[in-house]
């Protein structure tokens, strides 16, 4: 049976198998990828990160050709394609960066099926500029075991989708079940991630804003954190409060605290990547 070099990695708590594969020689199906996922028959993560050049996957053709030789090939736990992961895209950094791959400084351009995005340092570890986002004009009703009745959300799209409730108090944040998917409608037809939030009280100190947060991730659960979520809920939050809202955010996830800032119609994400231990495992 042949083996798999792999590395294990987290961004707060959203964790990660990363697979080198340079030259796009590997090719995992997706109950091969599921397996690897297994938190109790394999290595045990959220997702799958393949490290392949851009020019090497057919869906990094763009990316290649705007010079971002790495291609951020993403797939959740349960095998499925996803276009982009605000987590994953630092704990990607930190591989490239770690293993001699890749020069951070001047910024790190990296390929995704979001677009390509580009890496910096930041004082939380790392940023990422996710570009810009759409706010969707009508409401998601939405109903999760643990509320007593459905709750509107409001979608917001930063090359993947989600949709952002709010809640009143931590108490009903905790109170959520989220071992039980959160039921849309109307339905996405690509799905969503979904993200519950309580604002801090206050709301903003200091000229920054703070809220809670636990998320649904599409093909995947609750996950400690979610990158591109947690800037969809401080997104969410801003466009509630109105034009006096702060454009920097701090948002406390089960993981750990991540930073958001907007500037000129773009969203950036910043915080910790761990790089944990590397092994090998038999593919099946």
């Amino acid at each position: 049976m042949a083996t798999l070099a792999f590395t294990k990695g987290h961004g707060t708590g959203n964790d990660f198998v990363i697979v080198s594969d340079p030259d796009g020689e590997l090719d995992l199906a997706d109950d091969q990828v599921a397996i690897l996922c297994d938190r109790h028959f394999g290595i045990g993560a959220d997702g799958l990160l393949r490290v392949v050049r851009s020019a090497a996957i057919d869906e990094g053709a763009d990316a290649a050709g705007s010079g971002a030789e790495w291609f951020m090939d993403y797939r959740n736990a349960d095998g499925s394609k996803a276009e982009m992961c605000g987590n994953g895209t630092r704990v990607f950094a930190r591989y490239l960066t770690d293993t001699g791959l890749a020069d951070i400084s001047g910024g790190l351009r990296i390929g995704t099926r979001a677009g390509v995005k580009t890496l910096t340092r930041s004082d939380r570890g790392f940023e990422v500029d996710l570009g810009e986002y759409r706010i969707d004009p009508g409401d998601v009703l939405v109903r999760a075991k643990g509320l007593s009745v459905a709750r509107p959300g409001v979608g917001i799209d930063l090359g993947n989708p989600h949709v952002v409730v709010a809640l009143s108090s931590d108490s009903e944040l905790d109170g959520l079940e989220l071992t039980y998917q959160p039921v849309l409608d109307p339905a996405p037809a690509r799905g969503a991630n979904v993200e519950f939030v309580v604002p801090a009280d206050p709301l903003v100190h200091d000229g920054v804003g703070a809220i809670g947060m636990r998320v649904f991730e599409r093909g995947v659960g609750e996950t400690l954190s979610c990158g591109t979520g947690v800037a969809a809920a401080a997104l969410a939050v801003r466009h509630w409060a109105g034009s006096a809202a702060p454009d920097t955010w701090v948002v406390d996830t089960r993981g750990g605290t991540l930073g958001v800032r907007v500037a000129e119609g773009r969203v950036y994400l910043s915080g910790p990547a761990s790089l944990v231990f590397s092994g090998e495992v038999a593919l099946a």
